[in-house]
């Protein structure tokens, strides 16, 4: 094997290392955008805006908010949150600015979505013990560790191509 096919070699992975790289990369802020506006609008919904009471009710943080507003508006509102971070985060595609706002909104929303493993009756399997969980509220909760750690990415690499705009 000579020098010329290892560069070759070397430069073609190089070349697809960060091509798949660029896809990944859009594709978290694509996915994002799909589970915010998909999310979002399901919170519009009775059948949703009750699914989030044993969750909402039993958070110290948010338990508040039932006192000030019906099951549905409450939804509604989160709806509307929800709704524009996704616009904010496919907003990328005009300024990362706007994807900077949604990731760091995206990143505040799954950190509160997360303390509700801690709040919420039932996330711990009861005939397992810790750490099996159940599969809702348990995993249903999980999940949002990946969406925050791509939340954290996209606010991150907005900045990034902020700084070097």
């Amino acid at each position: 094997m000579n020098s010329t096919t290892i560069s070759t070699d070397s430069l073609t992975k190089k070349t697809l290392g960060l091509t798949t790289m660029a896809i990944g990369t859009y594709g978290i802020y694509f996915a994002l955008a799909v589970i915010y506006f998909w999310f979002g609008g399901m919170k519009f919904t009775h059948y949703e805006a009750q699914g989030l009471v044993p969750l909402v009710s039993n958070s110290p943080f948010l338990g508040w908010v039932y006192q000030l507003f019906s099951v549905d508006l409450f939804s509604s509102l989160l709806g509307v949150l929800e709704v524009s971070i996704g616009v904010l985060i496919a907003g990328r595609l005009l300024s990362p600015k706007l994807s900077l706002i949604g990731g760091v909104l995206s990143a505040g929303l799954f950190f509160t979505t997360l303390s509700f493993m801690f709040s919420t009756p039932g996330v711990i399997e009861p005939g397992l013990g810790f750490p099996a969980i159940t599969v809702a509220p348990g995993q249903f909760l999980l999940k949002d560790i990946g969406l925050l750690a791509a939340s954290l990415f996209v606010a991150g690499h907005s900045l990034t191509k902020l700084e070097t705009a």
